[in-house]
């Protein structure tokens, strides 16, 4: 399958994608798509691709100007100074720019909406207002637009069946914007990145914008190091500032045989719970974020009948779900091992069918594909039109 694996070591900012990502290209077709950038309609922008080097590295780095200048938000690893000729815009003003005046496909313009949304909930948390409330600095200039929307168009060019990203770099130290000094991932950058592998090493500085951070979530199917892959084609984002690392964003496209993370099997043992209690406890586990919850009847000692209750876990959830662990159960200890796990690559298509609107689950990978509709939505229609699963499922598919 098509894979695009994104190594985020030295983090991501929006200009650093869309240099990667066009890096990946031949010569011909990289200067015909930064041409089709050129037409989109976005009012005062102007896209650039140069070559750059870092640590003796040659890559690409996407200069994009509005009005003539260089503005803040793609000058990665750059203070955010906010100068008083940005453009605070509103969710209302970006959804008309994009809905109404940029020539991209309804798929793009979804995609850049989506990451838009990220953004907006993450700043609305962070300043405690509504997202029709905020007005965006770091991430509402038009060249912040011009990223997200360079790199929504990208991905719907390559066309990954999956996009794999490495646990993320945050860097770490402090930053400057307009509301005074904040630490390294600036407050939005985290919100955004909750439930994502991030990590802080020794390079002062902040190597994750909110619209890197952004992009990544919106477009990772998965996390965690790169699988086994044939890679076709290498491509280097570069950034502005240099560290003693190279200030850059590694992209690998290739085919891939479904993929590869890693998650956390924690156990415990237990003789002295109801069967009631026990389904409680494995309610209040999926509910804490466990990836799958299960029961194996077991023999302990002096011949008591017992269960064995295992939890799967991403690692990053491990704290919650050993403390929900002992909340539920009578459990005195839980056990951990670490596995590695082949899956098969997962997306969900909405289907329009006459019930409405369905979603429909495919997997894919190692030679196999499968769809599902989604149970609830079948479900919630056979109730209403008193039908059985069986012959909504038909319709459907007919």
């Amino acid at each position: 399958m098509k894979t695009v694996y994104i190594d985020a070591s030295m983090g991501a900012a929006g200009d650093m994608l869309t240099a990667a990502l066009l890096d990946t290209m031949d010569g011909a077709a990289r200067g015909a798509f930064v041409d089709r950038l050129n037409s989109l309609g976005l009012p005062g922008i102007r896209y650039s691709l140069v070559k750059a080097e870092k640590c003796g590295i040659t890559g690409s780095h996407m200069d994009v100007t509005f009005n003539g200048e260089e503005e803040g938000e793609h000058h990665h690893h750059h203070d955010h100074e906010h100068e008083h000729h940005h453009h605070h815009s509103s969710m209302h003003d970006i959804e008309h720019i994009v809905m109404s005046h940029l020539s991209i496909p309804d798929k793009v313009r979804k995609d850049v909406m989506a990451v838009y949304n990220l953004i907006a909930e993450a700043e609305s948390k962070v300043h405690g207002t509504t997202v029709e409330q905020i007005h965006f600095h770091e991430v509402g200039t038009m060249d912040a637009i011009a990223d997200v929307t360079a790199v929504c168009l990208l991905f719907n060019e390559i066309k990954p069946d999956q996009v794999i990203v490495s646990p993320i770099h945050v860097g770490s130290g402090t930053v400057n914007c307009t509301h005074g000094t904040l630490p390294v991932p600036a407050p939005a950058t985290a919100h955004i990145l909750k439930g994502c592998p991030i990590y802080s090493q020794d390079i002062k500085g902040e190597l994750c914008t909110p619209t890197g951070a952004a992009l990544l979530k919106h477009f990772a199917t998965s996390f965690g190091s790169m699988p086994v892959m044939s890679v076709s084609a290498i491509g280097y984002g570069m950034g502005k500032k240099d560290f003693e690392r190279a200030n850059c964003v590694r992209i690998m496209v290739g085919e891939s045989e479904g993929s590869t993370d890693s998650v956390l099997l924690l156990e415990c043992n237990l003789d002295d719970m109801t069967p009631e209690a026990v389904g409680y406890a494995q309610e209040a586990l999926l509910t804490a974020g466990a990836l799958d919850v299960f029961t194996t009847p077991i023999g302990m000692k002096k011949g008591r009948p017992g269960t064995m209750l295992s939890v799967i876990c991403r690692p990053e959830d491990k704290g919650r779900l050993v403390e929900a662990l002992f909340r539920n159960t009578t459990t005195l200890g839980v056990r951990e091992k670490l596995c590695n796990r082949y899956t098969l690559s997962r997306r969900t298509e909405t289907l329009d069918t006459e019930f409405g609107p369905v979603r429909m689950k495919r997997s894919f990978g190692y030679g196999v594909e499968r769809s599902k509709l989604e149970y609830d939505d079948i479900s919630a229609i056979a109730r209403d039109r008193g039908l059985s699963l069986d012959e909504v499922r038909d319709r459907i598919c007919r």
